[in-house]
């Protein structure tokens, strides 16, 4: 059964969305349409990819980090799952900007993820992966 978990929504992408709605209503009242209608686009699509951002761990165990329609997804085998960790952007004392889980797979390949649910989701993949590789006897 495959287990889907959604991104969690950071403080940034908050304001870039402010930033990009403020400056589309900024380019409509000013009557600069084409503007306005690119800054809409970015919106439209920064919006998509905030919404639909997914992170599936299927039961054939594949993890695929889906960011939204616009995107490809990334399909990484849970075997070639070398390391997981929380890792922290810019602390300053106990205050970090952004938490989010740093995957490396393959050989030196890295992705970084931010699910709601971090606990579950590292616990899930390392459930599978340590999974994978018992071997099966018949």
């Amino acid at each position: 059964m495959n287990r889907i978990f959604h991104a969690r929504i950071a403080w940034y992408q908050y304001l870039i969305l402010i930033i990009l709605g403020a400056n589309t209503f900024a380019l409509l009242w000013m009557k600069h349409i084409l503007l306005a209608l690119l800054m809409a686009l970015a919106l439209i699509v920064i919006i998509e990819m905030v919404i639909h951002t997914t992170y599936t761990v299927t039961s054939g165990n594949e993890l695929i980090l889906s960011y939204g329609r616009f995107t490809r997804k990334k399909i990484i085998p849970i075997k070639e799952i070398v390391s997981m960790e929380k890792c922290h952007s810019m602390k300053f004392g106990n205050f970090s900007v952004t938490e989010y889980v740093l995957i490396q797979y393959g050989r030196e390949k890295y992705a970084s993820v931010v699910p709601v649910k971090e606990r579950e989701f590292m616990e899930l993949v390392e459930k599978r992966r340590m999974k994978e590789e018992q071997p099966i006897n018949k």
